[in-house]
């Protein structure tokens, strides 16, 4: 590996209050990964709209008796998603889709916390670097935001139509994403150089981690619309490669983000470009970033097209259709990881 690829030494004159820091920030990041996991399989097996409730500070504990459990499950079958669609569901079927959505919503307060607690201390002691502390409050504030877009997203399929809004789905999805980045920023950032590197530079890097970024988005849309269960052939959709009825909808534009077939076709197509970009982001990186991320990189993404693949042929199954998800976030976590590490080369 040529000298411009080897590790750039963590700033020593912030000492040890940098590299704890970062791992605190590291930690938080992969809970919101692990969060956005298993917000994919509570999407994948209906039970997001189990939970009609948000009690977001006295909601820690699950019912604890079966009277308790009655009450949940009566309050359940007030909503659409019991009347229309689980109509005569057992209490043992309402608890299997219960617990999952209450485990996705502690997850989202034990993040809250793990988050705000050690930022606190670290705040009390005096050891957060001057020019990270407004960073850190943003975090906050955006993971405030996202419990309450959580919410609004849950609401949608309160109504008539049990199922919620794609629209907020994917916004809800793409806050987290947000997230979890900025959090990997941070901590890369502290365990580099001691303090919070700018989005400036990146190239290549920069241009794949934002159309990883929007690919995972389209699923989003994919996951919203159970775009995923139908066209289940590949290469081919209804035996085109470009199949009819990918505008059908007038005004055009809304085929975009209202016509089931066209989804799934620009995220087909998004596959395709962010395997094409990743291939040349690593080739052209070759001797200016750390060979194992562009190796890591070039794996991943061709891990995630064939998951992406086998989900789509077996009609989205839970269990591929989670992998699916995760590697997502892989993919996403990389392109970051080669963003920051091109932005710090930059700013030398």
């Amino acid at each position: 590996m040529s000298t411009a690829a080897t590790a750039i030494p963590v700033r020593r004159e912030l000492g040890e209050d940098a590299r704890p820091i970062a791992t605190w920030l590291f930690a938080v990041a992969a809970l919101v990964a692990l969060m956005v996991v298993i917000g994919g399989l509570t999407r994948l097996t209906e039970s997001g709209l189990s939970m009609v409730e948000w009690k977001p500070i006295t909601g820690w504990l699950p019912p604890l008796s079966e009277a308790a459990w009655m009450a949940e499950f009566e309050k359940y079958k007030q909503f659409p998603e019991y009347q229309k669609v689980n109509i005569g569901m057992t209490l043992e079927g309402f608890q299997n889709i219960y617990w999952l959505e209450y485990i996705h919503r502690l997850l989202g307060r034990i993040i809250g916390l793990a988050f705000a607690i050690p930022m606190i201390v670290f705040w009390i002691r005096g050891r957060i670097p001057a020019g990270m502390k407004r960073h850190l409050i943003a975090m906050f504030l955006l993971g405030g935001a996202q419990g309450a877009l959580g919410w609004f997203m849950v609401q949608s399929g309160l109504v008539d139509h049990p199922d919620v809004s794609h629209y907020r789905l994917t916004a809800h999805l793409g806050l987290a994403l947000l997230i979890f980045a900025y959090l990997l920023w941070g901590g890369l950032s502290l365990s580099r150089q001691g303090g919070m590197t700018h989005w400036r530079g990146g190239g290549l890097a920069a241009v794949l981690a934002v159309v990883v970024f929007l690919q995972i988005l389209s699923g989003g849309l994919v996951a919203g619309m159970n775009a995923g269960l139908a066209h289940n052939t590949w290469p081919l959709m209804d035996g085109q490669f470009i199949p009819d009825g990918l505008l059908i909808m007038q005004p055009w534009w809304h085929n975009f983000f209202e016509n089931a077939m066209t989804v799934q076709f620009q995220h087909r197509m998004g596959a395709y470009l962010v395997t094409i970009l990743a291939v040349v982001t690593a080739f052209a990186l070759k001797g200016k970033a750390p060979v194992g991320l562009r190796h890591a990189l070039l794996t991943m993404v061709l891990i995630q097209v064939a998951l992406g693949i086998f989900t789509l042929l077996h009609h989205v199954p839970i269990a591929l259709g989670t992998l699916h998800q995760a590697g997502a976030v892989a993919v996403l976590s990389i392109a970051v990881a080669l963003w920051h590490d091109r932005s710090v080369r930059v700013s030398r």
